[in-house]
């Protein structure tokens, strides 16, 4: 979803556009304008002569009976049969049975060896790692988020999540460092896993959860095979990105010294491509976390089997006190991945005679210190963090939030409250929306389907949209699949009007845009589930609160993208436009804005993508339609309603995504990641 190549750990933090040039481009520049104009008028006469005709022809009315296919029953068998064979046959004993035993395997064995080195060996082991990766400040850092993660009585739970997220990292960034080998030596592989990955981009996490629970059931293992499909796409197009931008000169040289194309690839290209490494590597680590708090859901325990927990029973404290562990990690893993990526991509690449000796023994001495510390905590029969140093936090939250229930929950003189809020909300912008969509003639909606994707895009574009739209209707779920994109557009709404202002006012630098950057760096780093804590405890559960943490989740990605784009604006147009005396609005109005408008269409398909994995997680707090029925699949282990419900999200998912991503800009991503 977010970033890798758009939506990762630090979501929409791809690269910006190109900067917009001027002088011998406008003559082509305006040309173009006025063939997209022109395609335009035709694009909407044509859709008009179409609606007039689907009018007559069609009538009204949701999609037709006579169209939908009842998977439900072969589901139902599929399920029944995996149920009963799952002890008997061959493909479940000598395969996957063995690769869900390994799993469990490798996740108890971490489990244990965290749990073996006790409480201050793991927080020593985090210390001494960022020490050494990222400096004495990070190093601090990560020991006081460990130290609050057993303030908080949340240390278990925080073993059993790094547990998983140990084993579903590695086997995601082994999967994806040899996809990405694969793509990035390999045009012919690079053409076919293109199309894999961006689909799998657009996918919001409960959609991988479905396939696994089928196959695996509920539980650990379904949990970490669905972490680790959804957190390998990342590293596999960055891989890619970094053999496919190895400098020529290097590698010509490389070659006419006799070096193989194995020898090639191990000293020349991996170590050039460094960089890209460990930023793919950053961004699985977050992906991965948030999966792996998404997967509470089907039973990976852990954090995020507390904070969901915790939702269900709209107990605010005991969610805020599993919330707060999470975004620490979060932090803590993103910022020391990130600066360990930064120090080495800025660090000249290893000579034939290897790394110095102080070097290749500090992975020795941090070990040692680990087992001392750890080997003391066994001496001293503290191995579990104790109870005495633990913080009761959710009394005093919960009492926070009734007070604000009874104070600014409704009844505020003038303003009203969060409450009134939220329902004026949803009686005036939501229902209506939902309302206006449903009633729309199905075959209208195919039709603006297909008039948008193909006004930005290509036929082929078109097609897929109106395919991926008419493949909802099939499945049954038209009118929950509406309900969803209602509240899809009123959040990607009011998102793009708020990213759109916050990002123009970070452009412009100064003090906006430093108190804007530690806000967004925080908001990035934290998982979708999270989100929906303080949501809950300003709006009550229904579905403004879901489109309230889509907002707050996609705000961070298209205000850094609009602010990337508006400050990549050539000087010289913005300088000529001054010189003429425009004014600074006329300035951003008529020049900035328009010159930004490739950013400004990213920062549209990223938001778009983002707010639809959140208001699909919003189906745990009431946001209903197709979220409820993942949720309510997933819970209940009606695997017919989820996967339907899993299938829609995704050609929901495919639809977005092609009405707003231009054509140039899936071409510029399949040259560059």
């Amino acid at each position: 979803m977010y970033a890798p190549a758009a939506t990762a750990g630090r979501r929409g933090s791809g690269g910006g556009p190109p900067r917009a040039g001027s002088g011998a481009s406008a003559g082509s520049g305006g040309a173009r304008a006025l063939l997209r104009r022109r395609r335009g008028r035709l694009i909407g006469a044509g859709a008009a002569l179409l609606l007039g005709l689907g009018a007559v022809l069609l009538g009204g009315g949701s999609w037709p009976g006579g169209l939908t296919v009842d998977v439900s029953a072969p589901l139902d068998r599929a399920g029944d049969w995996i149920i009963d064979n799952r002890d008997g046959h061959p493909l479940f004993l000598y395969f996957l049975g063995h690769v869900s035993n390994a799993v469990v395997v490798c996740v108890r064995g971490v489990y244990l060896l965290l749990l073996g080195l006790g409480w201050a060996g793991v927080t020593a082991a985090a210390g001494l790692v960022a020490w050494r990766l990222a400096g004495v400040r990070l190093a601090l850092v990560s020991v006081a988020a460990f130290a609050a993660c057993g303030l908080l009585g949340m240390w278990v739970p925080t073993l059993q999540t790094l547990a998983l997220m140990v084993v579903a990292v590695l086997a995601s960034v082994v999967l994806g460092a040899l996809l990405g080998l694969a793509a990035g030596l390999s045009g012919r592989m690079d053409r076919v896993l293109r199309p894999v990955l961006d689909t799998m981009q657009v996918l919001p996490a409960f959609a991988y959860l479905l396939p696994v629970v089928l196959v695996f059931g509920i539980g650990v293992p379904a949990a970490v095979l669905a972490t680790v499909v959804y957190a390998a796409p990342p590293m596999a197009r960055l891989t890619a990105l970094g053999l496919r931008g190895a400098d020529a000169g290097v590698m010509e040289a490389a070659a006419s010294l006799g070096a193989t194309g194995r020898q090639r690839l191990l000293t020349a290209r991996l170590p050039l491509a460094r960089k890209e490494l460990l930023l793919g590597l950053n961004q699985s680590i977050m992906m991965a976390l948030g999966m792996a708090v998404i997967a509470s859901v089907i039973g990976a325990g852990g954090l995020g089997d507390r904070v969901y927990q915790a939702l269900a029973s709209v107990d605010v404290g005991a969610a805020l006190a599993a919330g707060v562990p999470i975004v620490l990690l979060a932090v803590v893993l993103d910022r020391v991945t990130a600066a360990a990526g930064a120090r080495l991509g800025s660090a000249p690449a290893p000579g034939p005679a290897g790394p110095g000796r102080t070097a290749a023994l500090a992975p020795a001495a941090l070990a040692a210190a680990i087992a001392g510390i750890a080997a003391a905590g066994h001496l001293t029969g503290r191995l579990g963090w104790p109870r005495a140093w633990t913080v009761d936090t959710a009394g005093p939250v919960n009492r926070a939030v009734d007070w604000m229930t009874a104070h600014l929950y409704s009844g505020v003189p003038v303003v009203g409250g969060t409450a009134d809020w939220a329902s004026h909300f949803t009686t005036g912008v939501l229902n209506p929306l939902r309302s206006g969509l449903q009633w729309l003639p199905w075959w209208s909606v195919l039709l603006a389907v297909g008039a948008l994707a193909l006004l930005i895009g290509t036929w082929r574009t078109a097609a897929t949209a109106v395919l991926a739209m008419a493949a909802i209707g099939v499945l049954g779920v038209w009118r929950p699949a509406l309900d969803t994109l209602s509240q899809v557009l009123a959040a990607v709404a009011v998102t793009l009007l708020l990213g759109f202002v916050l990002g123009a006012a970070a452009a412009r630098g100064g003090r906006p845009e430093r108190l804007l950057r530690p806000v967004l760096d925080v908001f990035q780093t934290m998982p979708q589930f999270v989100y929906l804590i303080p949501v809950v405890a300003l709006f009550g559960v229904g579905r403004a609160p879901a489109v309230a943490a889509a907002v707050v989740y996609a705000l961070p990605a298209v205000v850094r993208i609009t602010a990337q784009g508006l400050r990549a604006v050539d000087p010289g147009a913005v300088e000529s436009a001054r010189s003429l005396g425009a004014t600074g609005r006329q300035q951003l109005l008529q020049v900035r804005l328009p010159l930004a408008r490739p950013a400004l269409l990213l920062a549209v398909n990223q938001g778009v993508v983002l707010v639809l994995a959140v208001v699909v997680i919003g189906g745990l707090v009431g946001g209903g339609a197709l979220g409820y029925d993942a949720v309510f699949g997933l819970a209940q282990g009606d695997l017919a309603t989820g996967l339907v419900a899993g299938a829609a999200i995704v050609c929901l998912g495919l639809v977005l995504d092609r009405v707003t991503q231009p054509t140039e800009r899936r071409t510029h991503t399949g040259k560059g990641a």
